[in-house]
């Protein structure tokens, strides 16, 4: 936790996935945790083997006191860019709580306008449980999608680098052209759109 701070009565942790990508939407999700229920192993989610990851997000789901995953679809993140349709898909997780938490701590150097406190905290994945858990949530939640989509456009072979620009996705993506689930304000998707 944030070092010379007392715990808040309701801490909702707030991190996202998949800022990264070039394909798919963003994901955000807001946890409160039970303190009489806590949840053992929670870590960073890219520091989890998938089926622990897996594993922990349903306990995660059970043992919180609240909940919840949020997006921003491709199209708002064209629009917006990507920081800001970040920011909105963490909003929209903290709305949708069905516990209004006292203060939330947001991974990350940004906070979202929220209607309570807000808190950023770097590297708060790796040291704060109620992210650590947002972090999990988020990252399965957007795996989840990229499943879907993957079934929809398997010449993109998403069900393998989610949407991040491997140099297999690169190489589909030049072979089969640019899809509606491509964020075209991204620089490898820009660049063929340009040829």
């Amino acid at each position: 936790m944030p070092a010379g701070h007392e715990v808040p009565r309701l801490v909702c942790g707030v991190d996202e996935a998949g800022r990264g990508p070039i394909a798919g939407p963003v994901f955000a999700a807001a946890v409160i945790l039970d303190p009489r229920r806590p949840v053992i192993g929670l870590r960073d989610s890219k520091l989890l083997a998938p089926t622990r990851r897996a594993a922990l997000a349903v306990t995660i789901r059970r043992e919180a006191l609240a909940w919840a995953v949020a997006s921003a679809s491709v199209q708002e993140i064209d629009r917006l860019n990507i920081l800001q349709a970040t920011l909105l898909a963490m909003r929209r997780a903290v709305e949708q709580l069905e516990v209004d938490p006292d203060e939330a701590w947001i991974d990350g150097d940004h906070c979202p306008r929220l209607s309570c406190q807000a808190r950023a905290v770097i590297g708060g994945d790796r040291s704060v449980p109620q992210i650590s858990a947002a972090s999990i949530l988020a990252k399965t939640a957007r795996d989840a999608e990229m499943l879907r989509l993957h079934a929809r456009y398997p010449a993109y072979a998403l069900d393998r680098h989610k949407g991040y620009p491997t140099p297999e996705h690169l190489a589909l993506l030049e072979l089969h052209g640019v899809c509606d689930i491509h964020r075209r304000s991204f620089a490898p998707v820009r660049r063929l759109l340009a040829l």
